[in-house]
């Protein structure tokens, strides 16, 4: 009997996998809000400085710094800047009153703010004659110079990104209207089995429903795949292979939900007889066998036929992948809670359980180990990590939890 794979030696299998199987789709470019969340394909550089000219960090007055002894000074009141106004040189002498964010004038290299002004209000507009005193001022002060967020010809973002609200923003602030993100993976699901029958269809007795299907697609979907569903194949390996024939060549992933135990019927082992792919029994609690290799070339992932199995596989290798491979999507958030009860888990495997995480940190396991308990799913908010080291955990102990 094979040694078990550890969890950490296969989710590297699987990031391997996608590295060197499926490449990152050739890119698209779209309007920046539509890009949310998307992933940036190509090295970006900013085109211009950031700010785009040396401008005012506060309203005050534009002054040459040298005007300004120690002592301060009093200086006359020249024309006032406004934002978004190309503005006059600065007359020696003179101090002119700036907005936030407007242009400094040629001649001016620091800004008084408002403040420190005596008086500590502009002049009504069109009095000519008006004088401010101001302090000593040291040159640079409260001007945001250009170029000082970023400087034009600087990486603004890598290739790989996750676009979320604040790079988007960044883009915008540079000029851009559109930007280049990854296509996303195509992924070829197919569940199997006999006894499995389409939601919304008569159940036969020993027929049981296909969950797994729209358990991992939406999984799937929420993760930014492109899922490509070929029904349910039967037990029948040489359909099965007529299937993945049929797709293979249009995705970029295919994953296949049972038949990769060691039973007498299990379909994808049968079907992979062959090819590149290997069965493997990972130290894991539910979700111990998994599949894994290329079929003609392409990855393949086979998980088990459970629908808890089919989930954990998901969250716990190809998410993960997906997330360091492709940069997307994000991964789960990790948190510490305390157990609100005891707790068992096997020997030597890596268990997982649903559970639920309430506001004050602590975690209640929901339903059992059983990897047929859809509707624990469904009712829970995080999944329980119990290292394979331990067998034992009293209530109160610390445990790591993911968030779904």
């Amino acid at each position: 009997m094979p040694v078990p794979r550890s969890v950490a030696a296969h989710q590297a299998a699987v990031a391997e996998l996608l590295t060197t199987g499926a490449g990152h789709p050739a890119g698209e470019h779209l309007p920046l809000l539509d890009a949310l969340g998307r992933v940036l394909a190509v090295d970006l550089y900013a085109p211009l400085d950031l700010p785009p000219f040396a401008n005012s960090q506060m309203d005050g007055f534009a002054v040459n710094s040298s005007d300004l002894p120690d002592g301060g000074a009093e200086l006359r009141v020249a024309d006032p800047v406004p934002a978004g106004a190309a503005p006059a040189p600065l007359e020696r002498g003179s101090a002119a009153p700036i907005m936030t964010g407007a242009m400094i004038p040629e001649g001016a290299d620091a800004v008084v703010p408002i403040e420190a002004a005596e008086p500590d209000s502009f002049p009504p507009a069109g009095q000519d004659d008006a004088m401010v005193a101001l302090p000593a001022t040291a040159p640079g002060t409260y001007i945001r110079q250009a170029g000082s967020d970023i400087p034009a010809g600087a990486l603004a973002l890598p290739a790989g990104t996750r676009l979320g609200p604040g790079q988007l923003g960044l883009l915008a602030a540079l000029g851009l209207a559109t930007v280049e993100v990854r296509r996303p993976l195509r992924v070829l699901l197919l569940t199997t089995g006999d006894e499995v029958v389409e939601p919304g269809r008569a159940l036969a007795v020993g027929k049981i429903y296909d969950s797994n299907s729209t358990l991992l697609e939406a999984s799937m979907r929420q993760a930014g795949l492109h899922v490509l569903r070929a029904g349910i194949a039967d037990d029948d390996p040489r359909k099965l292979l007529a299937v993945l024939e049929e797709h293979a060549a249009q995705v970029d992933l295919i994953v296949t939900t049972g038949g990769v135990s060691k039973g007498a019927y299990e379909v994808v082992r049968q079907a992979m007889d062959g090819h590149a792919v290997e069965f493997v029994p990972v130290a894991m609690q539910p979700g111990g066998p998994q599949g894994i290799g290329r079929f003609h070339g392409t990855p393949f992932l086979g998980f088990p036929g459970n629908p808890v199995s089919c989930l954990v596989s998901f969250e716990m290798f190809l998410r993960p992948a997906l997330g360091s491979v492709h940069g997307s999507p994000a991964a789960r958030p990790v948190l510490r809670a305390c157990l609100a009860e005891p707790l068992t888990s096997p020997a030597g495997k890596h268990q997982v359980r649903r559970g639920y995480l309430d506001g004050g940190g602590t975690v209640r396991l929901i339903g059992g180990p059983g990897s047929h308990l859809v509707h624990a799913l469904a009712t829970s908010n995080a999944l329980v990590h119990i290292p394979a080291h331990v067998t034992e955990l009293p209530e109160g102990a610390e445990v790591e939890v993911w968030m779904l």
